[in-house]
């Protein structure tokens, strides 16, 4: 049976050091690299695009683009890896959405207060993240590039081509739906 031999590469390489080793086309440091990240990268992907056949294909591309243009990451300390692919996997969730249609976009603020939250109370991290799934592409889209890659308002808006006022009211409506949520799923809890 003809199989593919790996030489042993430790599993705690330090980034700059898996990037040497991809870079010069060693296939054992291209399996590190994939099963080091490849779980960090599928959820991040999951939390812009719930359909899980979406997320491979997303993924499968955007492990292509690593491995293609690794020869042009800079490498700026440790993590900075890690980030790089982030940004790759985000731009292709953000891509597929786009390329979907399904993204629309509310201009204006709600005249009148809606529910929130002050402080998150104890949620588990799962139920939290399948809320924030289940809310609408364009809320869900807005609130995972606020909170989670701590883009402003104004960058948001030239990432998906729309007013900043809409990426403020997007986010807006999603904290508002998901303190509805949680506040729904800890009145089940308490019964």
């Amino acid at each position: 049976m003809l199989g593919v031999h790996f030489r042993s590469v430790p599993a705690d390489l330090s980034e700059r050091e898996l990037v040497r080793l991809v870079r010069s086309g060693d296939p054992a440091g291209t399996r590190v690299l994939y099963e080091r990240y490849v779980g960090y990268l599928t959820a991040v992907c999951s939390r812009y695009v719930p359909d899980r056949s979406a997320v491979k294909d997303i993924l499968q591309d955007a492990f292509i683009s690593v491995f293609s243009r690794i020869g042009d990451f800079e490498f700026r300390g440790e993590g900075s890896l890690r980030a790089w692919m982030t940004r790759i996997v985000v731009n292709g969730a953000l891509k597929s959405l786009r390329n979907s249609g399904r993204l629309s976009y509310v201009e204006e603020l709600p005249d009148r207060e809606e529910e929130e939250l002050d402080s998150l109370p104890a949620v588990p991290p799962k139920v939290l993240a399948e809320m924030i799934k289940a809310l609408p592409d364009g809320y869900r889209t807005v609130f995972n590039l606020f909170v989670f890659e701590k883009k402003s308002h104004k960058e948001i808006a030239q990432l998906l081509g729309i007013k900043e006022n809409s990426s403020a009211s997007q986010f807006f409506r999603a904290r508002t739906l998901l303190a509805r949520q949680i506040k729904e799923f800890l009145k089940h809890e308490e019964r």
